[in-house]
């Protein structure tokens, strides 16, 4: 069985839509049941049946689909994987609502209301201004019932709005997927109105549900015989209801400004579109209860919750793209929502409970903090584009529409309408990020960048006292250190609020949420990306501060809470002690790293002296308030320096130097079995290049995987790398050029459909496979004429990739092939080309990981003019995509 490099069987993640759409099918099918059973007896599932209905929806719906959204990241399949990951959360979200529902009657509720909460209620704003009761009336559970739908109906809208995008963005790539998606939408406006109407509506979602398993079965079949058969069998996929193109004109030479050079990443499919979807989700909830159309916000912090896990995801694809700005930024909005989600779970459950003031808000710091890490991604956003400037100019606002200053009377509307405001520019935002992903241009505009890389390093370069150089970033500086920073900051600057307050157990209550999640839960997720890391010590660090914080959170909450018996506190105390140790260790590898790490350490090992007095009951308050203002300054900036340099790989701000150095290992020629040239050095370029002119035969980086590459100025050279490979004689070789323009002035008869074809997937991770004739004489090729391809026909690529392109200006083309041993899984970093063929090879240019984990895709394009095109050897690009891009040519061609 063919498999990864990772070990996973390939057809495992062949056709994760099989699983994606049958997971669809079967959640529609089950809340289909519960609509046509409340219809037809007019009575609404009750209790235990809710329950496990719940239960199904969010394992079937949630994590079933959820499994499918991540293979098709997997896949580099944008649409998919955006799509599945929300419908997830969608359905999990939805079994939530049905658990609540079965919980609330199996265990009727019936809650005093007090004169004094009615006092404080109407002081607020929000939604419990309206509800209208005696000092001494009760809920009854038809009232909890009717809360709940509203939550619910909260819920529901946003997805209907997205579901449509989803299913208006599928139309563009088949036409199965856009009335499973599109009966989904549906099926969402009657479930919506099924809550607040008669059963009629009821009805016709059952109808629905039943099309989309309907659809879902059809797709799922579909895409299941293609991945057993490798051809479409049923009609359905690879067919678009209209082309993307139509949608505008692509003007991607305006999107960028010259200086800003991304690397290309196609190992995972873009995880914008799931960001923006997710923070359409969450602001339209709070925006709901804002206005005061939600009477509680139990349901809806369970809403939130599941789709924050969604937006982890794509932070966490984010970072497998090595793209440290939505890295930081989708891990920061989730962490907002979630702690906004279960901080207004806390009031309003303070309030029932008439253990609230309404001033008791004015305490809370922790929002101040977000404002400043939201100007970072301001700042960090300048690079990218105009819409990305607007939604982070928009969070910016968010964040300072809950700063404590703001009265409560006006608190709920200004946050209110913030939402809404960042709703409707997110909505935009999916939208645009998921047609330009599938197009591949910029046809939904979002803006050119608003300042050029140039002037933005030289203007963030400015601390630097006019230094014009930037050394490369070390090796162990990753894309998620600006996350790690932002969420201790965030911890430390809200532990000021118990700090200041340690006695309320009401600031206690609300102080919770904040340093927990922040500091606890989802740094343990920012842990687990630094596990990946190229960093010696890994997530060391950040692993040991989740425990820290909840640490400090048990004892600062539950020892006010419960009145620790000094006893009990003596236990702290020994915990204490114990992180006073292991932060002492901490700090020892932080000076391998940069002197802000160093000093958010050694702040960090005060802090835990203020915890370890505090269990002691010394605690000097004021040295403790230092210590945390002092760790949210250093972590601020920390964040910022961090993100902007991870953003350009330099320099540009400075973190300080590591004051203990590492050891240089040198590598000596007689310890190496071949020389080693680095690519980041014009020399070591051109050392190699003089070793392929003379006849040797080198280990070079691609835009997928390592290659071995000899120059067809040297026909010998060539067969030396079927003896090194023990490749197959049968087995022709390419051959690998910069450019098409170099194409063009060998001018080769090739037809316009071809020229158009190469043109839209040169260069990059696709190998065409085209007539030989004597054109191959003026490229270059000559004396290797009758030893790369076959007698009739050659392979070529033109890689997406500076290093190799440069080289081949150097050499002129160049034959290559895989560097691995025949039939052994490809090389992906240039110590396995080392270790394995170095001893028969004559050099290696040194470039790091591969871009890749697989070899390009191999297109036959010898009938391409019948219209036809063959997947010889589906690689790095899918073949569905590569399928895409013929027929948008073939259209822009007729």
């Amino acid at each position: 069985m063919m498999t990864t490099p990772d070990g996973f069987p390939a057809s495992f993640y062949g056709e994760p839509g099989v699983l994606g759409m049958l997971s669809n099918g079967i959640s529609a099918f089950l809340v289909l049941l519960q609509n046509f059973s409340t219809a037809h007896t007019g009575i609404a599932p009750v209790g235990v049946e809710n329950i496990l209905a719940g239960v199904h929806l969010i394992l079937i719906g949630g994590l079933c689909q959820m499994v499918a959204g991540l293979l098709s990241f997997r896949k580099y399949d944008h649409l998919s994987a955006t799509a599945f990951i929300g419908y997830a959360a969608l359905w999990s979200s939805f079994g939530a609502t049905r658990i609540f529902f079965g919980a609330l009657t199996v265990t009727p509720i019936t809650t005093s209301m007090p004169q004094q909460m009615m006092s404080n209620l109407s002081l607020s704003t929000n939604m419990f201004s309206n509800i209208s009761v005696n000092a001494t009336s009760e809920i009854p559970v038809c009232h909890l019932c009717m809360s709940l739908k509203e939550s619910a109906i909260a819920g529901l809208v946003p997805f209907i709005l997205l579901s449509f995008i989803l299913a208006f963005c599928s139309a563009t790539v088949n036409y199965i997927m856009p009335f499973v998606f599109g009966a989904i939408t549906a099926t969402l406006v009657f479930e919506a109105v099924g809550m607040v109407s008669s059963s009629w509506a009821l009805v016709v979602s059952g109808v629905l549900e039943l099309l989309i398993l309907i659809f879902a079965i059809y797709g799922s079949a579909a895409l299941l015989i293609k991945g057993l058969t490798q051809r479409l069998a049923l009609k359905g996929f690879g067919t678009p209801l209209f082309n993307v193109l139509l949608l505008g004109t692509g003007n991607s030479g305006k999107a960028q400004n010259v200086g800003q050079e991304k690397k290309k990443n196609t190992k995972y499919a873009e995880p914008m579109a799931l960001g923006f979807f997710c923070d359409t989700v969450a602001p339209f909830i709070f925006a709901f209860y804002s206005f005061g159309y939600m009477k509680s916000f139990g349901l809806g912090a369970a809403w939130i919750s599941i789709i924050t896990v969604a937006q982890l995801f794509s932070s966490y694809y984010a970072h497998l793209r090595q793209d440290c700005y939505h890295t930081t930024k989708f891990g920061l909005h989730a962490t907002y929502w979630l702690i906004k989600a279960w901080d207004e779970f806390v009031v309003s459950a303070l309030v029932l409970e008439d253990t609230i003031v309404i001033s008791g808000r004015a305490m809370m710091v922790g929002d101040w903090f977000f404002v400043m890490a939201g100007v970072v991604l301001c700042v960090a956003g300048l690079n990218t584009d105009v819409l990305e400037l607007i939604h982070n100019m928009l969070f910016v606002l968010l964040t300072v529409s809950t700063i404590p200053q703001i009265p409560l009377k006006g608190y709920y509307i200004f946050f209110g309408i913030a939402c809404s405001l960042f709703t409707a520019v997110s909505l935009y935002g999916t939208f645009a990020r998921l047609i330009n992903s599938i197009a591949e241009k910029s046809l939904i505009p979002a803006g050119p960048q608003p300042i050029s890389s140039d002037q933005l390093k030289k203007a963030l370069n400015c601390c630097r006292a006019g230094k014009g150089d930037h050394e490369s970033l070390p090796r162990m500086d990753q894309a998620s250190d600006a996350l790690f920073y932002l969420l201790n900051g965030v911890a430390a600057f809200s532990a000021l609020t118990i700090s200041s307050a340690s006695t309320n157990p009401t600031f206690l209550h609300l102080t919770v949420p904040w340093v927990l999640i922040s500091g606890g839960i989802i740094q343990a997720y920012v842990s687990r990306l630094q596990v990946t890391g190229t960093g010696r010590f890994g997530s060391v660090i950040a692993s040991i501060y989740v425990a820290v914080w909840a640490t400090w959170t048990w004892f600062r909450f539950a020892g006010n809470l419960l009145q620790f018996s000094r006893h009990a506190a003596y236990a702290f105390t020994a915990g204490a002690i114990a992180l006073l140790v292991i932060n002492a260790f901490l700090m020892l590898i932080a000076a391998y790293r940069n002197l802000v790490l160093l000093l958010l350490t050694t702040v960090m090992e005060v802090v835990l002296v203020c915890l370890l007095l505090s269990t002691l009951q010394r605690l000097p308050l004021g040295l403790e308030i230092a210590m945390l203002a002092l760790l949210s300054a250093i972590c601020i900036y920390g964040a910022l320096a961090s993100l902007v340099n991870c953003i350009f790989s330099q320099r540009v701000l400075p973190m300080g130097p590591s004051l203990i150095k590492e050891e240089a290992k040198e590598e000596s020629a007689a310890e190496l079995p071949c020389p080693v040239h680095y690519s980041r050095l014009t020399s070591g370029l051109l050392k190699i290049a003089g070793i392929l002119e003379a006849g040797g035969v080198c280990g070079i980086p691609t835009d997928t995987v390592y290659a071995l590459a000899a120059s067809c100025k040297n026909p010998q050279a060539i067969e030396k790398i079927y003896n090194i490979k023990d490749r197959p004689a049968e087995k022709p070789i390419c051959i690998c050029i910069a450019n098409v323009e170099q194409l063009v002035t060998a001018k080769p008869p090739f037809s316009p459909l071809l020229w158009e074809f190469m043109r839209n997937v040169y260069p990059g991770g696709i190998s065409c496979i085209v007539s030989k004739g004597d054109w191959l004489l003026r490229l270059g090729v000559g004396p290797a004429y009758d030893r790369v391809g076959t007698r009739d026909s050659i392979m070529i690529r033109v890689p997406d990739h500076t290093v190799t392109c440069h080289l081949c200006d150097i050499t002129g083309p160049l034959a290559i092939t895989s560097a691995n041993p025949s039939g052994e899984p490809d090389s992906t970093h240039h110590t396995m080309v080392i270790n394995r063929l170095g001893h028969k090879i004559q050099g290696v240019l040194c470039d790091g990981d591969s871009n890749e984990v697989v070899a390009s895709t191999v297109v036959n394009c010898l009938k391409i003019d019948e219209g036809t095109i063959t997947i010889v050897r589906e690689g790095c690009v899918p073949a569905v995509k590569v399928r895409q891009i013929f027929e948008r040519v073939k259209s822009t061609m007729a």
